[in-house]
């Protein structure tokens, strides 16, 4: 089968014959139609253990033996993957998509759209309460803007290094206001912005970004960390967090059934509220391109359609 292979560590991919997956009990064999890539795929899922060569992990939706249209996340069995004409799954990862919803929605709903929903209702936002998303700009960032909106929030306000990108949101309604990091004086920008102090942030890449949001929070502020795409490691003054509560938190690690229900809610909240997201979309021909966009900081969810 035709699949994007991973040949070694820190290679990127290249298009190409590799094995077919066999029948397995408690998998299933999955042709799959859309396949999604994210930051974890080329940041470190090929660091963990894995036989190369592999194929590109991925997220995606396909067809099962018997006709249904499923997703799946980034837990097929290696080396197998999503980039690939067929892959193979633990059945418990297999969930079925309502016929109303299109591929990219059910694959941005998983992955990224979980790591912003869990956390969020984990801070009990109240009504009129300031929401800073830090690293607003990629899927996750542009999907927990708006969740944070619906639910209750009074002020959204979106913080990156990318002005451009977060232009784009502020334009389309997606943040109140943004503040573009990297500046003279980023804890007072984004005080301004927040008007004072922000209530609750969600906090996507830790490192120095972090404890410059953490500067600007009230008491009583909740920091949920869920990414160290900025750095793993704080210098942090213990009296910044008095009066506030910092909690880091593992979205993916739930039971599966669990992760299942919460991907459905969320594509219910995605129809009602019109969640938006950015896409760039690709062929699997194209994988290398893909790969190297998502290296680049894409700020939309990259997608390719597997079929030819």
């Amino acid at each position: 089968m035709r699949a994007a292979i991973i040949s070694e560590r820190n290679a990127p991919p290249v298009v190409g014959e590799f094995r077919e997956p066999k029948p397995q009990d408690g998998a299933v064999l999955i042709d799959v139609d859309t396949a999604g890539l994210g930051g974890w795929d080329v940041l470190g899922a090929y660091r963990l253990g894995v036989e190369y060569p592999c194929v590109i992990r991925g997220e995606g939706v396909g067809r099962a033996p018997d006709g249904r249209r499923v997703y799946f996340g980034e837990r097929s069995v290696l080396p197998f993957g999503a980039f690939a004409e067929r892959t193979l799954v633990p059945q418990a990862e297999v969930w079925d998509v309502p016929d109303d919803v299109d591929d990219k929605t059910a694959i941005s709903m998983g992955i990224a759209a979980t790591g912003a929903i869990i956390p969020l209702e984990k801070a009990a936002i109240q009504k009129g309460e300031k929401v800073l998303i830090l690293g607003a700009t990629g899927t996750l960032g542009q999907i927990a803007l708006q969740l944070a909106r619906g639910m209750g929030a009074g002020k959204v306000v979106g913080a990156a290094r990318s002005a451009d990108a977060l232009g784009r949101l502020k334009s389309r309604g997606l943040a109140d206001a943004v503040v573009t990091l990297g500046g003279s004086d980023d804890v007072a920008a984004l005080k301004d912005a927040a008007d004072g102090g922000f209530d609750v942030v969600l906090d996507l890449v830790c490192g120095q970004p972090m404890l410059t949001a953490l500067k600007a929070t009230n008491w009583g502020a909740r920091i949920m960390t869920i990414g160290t795409g900025a750095g793993r490691q704080l210098n942090l003054d213990i009296a910044d967090l008095l009066f506030r509560n910092l909690s880091c938190i593992g979205t993916g690690q739930r039971p599966p059934a669990d992760r299942e229900q919460i991907w459905l809610r969320l594509l219910k909240i995605a129809r009602e509220q019109q969640i938006e997201v950015d896409y760039l979309d690709f062929t699997l021909d194209q994988a290398a391109e893909a790969w190297a966009a998502q290296v680049n900081g894409p700020h939309a969810k990259i997608t390719a359609s597997i079929r030819r």
